[in-house]
């Protein structure tokens, strides 16, 4: 049994599948996935990753505990065979690292949204769009204040957050007031997230230099065409981050939350490649 609350389908036998969350999400979010790919033949797994209520929330949050956390999930729900990872935002940071820290345990692996941070950090350095578009990086840096804000309102910020990063799409009501109770449950862990990158100082520019090594299991990287979180063309030159088969996919007509927006094609492509 996981220590990690988690939502699954598909058969107990079946090869799993296991999909990481980021913020400001949870795992409720990948409902439609997990659906399609449990009907592909697959036991699917969308754990509350850690600092999300119901699963613990205490730290670390940086991302060799995160990578530790994922290979954990993987011997928790397949003791013996390799599992697949598909990860989203924060999740897809998570999948990196945990390729990395433990390449054996994964078969393949779909990162969506977030590419290798060192892509992310250099779009941070020189792309003035980009720098943009991450304000909230450095604003959850501040102490307290943000704690404050992103509650305010029935988390009105969050809400801004989703339509600013998915343009035209709407959460249901049932299922913003869910998303709005787990934060409210968790708070401030999913915020430490960010924090975790510069803190303690003294560790931070070791943190903010990620690593460039390899990654060698196969991995497909997809990203929303019209993603106001972190724009498509942020991905471009990431290939050197990976040793093993690698392809990448903008998908047109969609955002930062692709999985919810258009979850056919998105669980098309999943499928496809795990199944390659």
């Amino acid at each position: 049994m996981s220590r990690f609350a988690h939502i699954e389908r598909g058969d107990a036998g079946a090869p799993v599948v296991l999909c990481l969350h980021g913020f400001p999400d949870h795992a409720p979010s990948f409902e439609p996935l997990l659906d399609r790919l449990a009907a592909a033949g697959y036991r699917a797994v969308a754990p509350w990753m850690r600092g999300y209520a119901p699963s613990p929330v205490d730290g670390p949050y940086d991302t060799d505990q995160l990578a530790r956390d994922v290979i954990e999930m993987a011997g928790d729900f397949s003791p013996a065979a390799p599992v697949h990872l598909v990860g989203h935002d924060w999740g897809a940071v998570a999948t990196y690292a945990a390729l990395l820290a433990a390449p054996e345990r994964f078969r393949r692996a779909v990162a969506m949204s977030v590419p290798r941070l060192p892509t992310l950090f250099r779009a941070l350095l020189r792309d003035r769009a980009q720098r943009r578009r991450s304000w909230y990086i450095y604003f959850f840096q501040l102490p307290l204040v943000p704690e404050l804000v992103l509650p305010r309102d029935d988390f009105a910020l969050v809400d801004r957050l989703w339509r600013t990063w998915s343009p035209g799409f709407e959460l249901p009501d049932a299922d913003r007031a869910a998303l709005h109770a787990c934060l409210a449950a968790s708070m401030p862990a999913p915020i430490a997230y960010y924090r975790a990158m510069t803190r303690p100082l003294r560790a931070a520019p070791a943190r903010l230099r990620p690593p460039t090594d390899a990654i060698t299991v196969p991995t497909l990287y997809l990203t929303g065409e019209r993603d106001g979180c972190i724009g498509p063309e942020v991905g471009r030159g990431q290939e050197r981050f990976f040793a093993g088969p690698f392809a990448s996919r903008v998908l047109p007509d969609v955002g930062h939350f692709m999985q919810l927006e258009n979850p056919d094609a998105v669980a098309g492509h999943i499928i496809d490649w795990l199944g390659s």
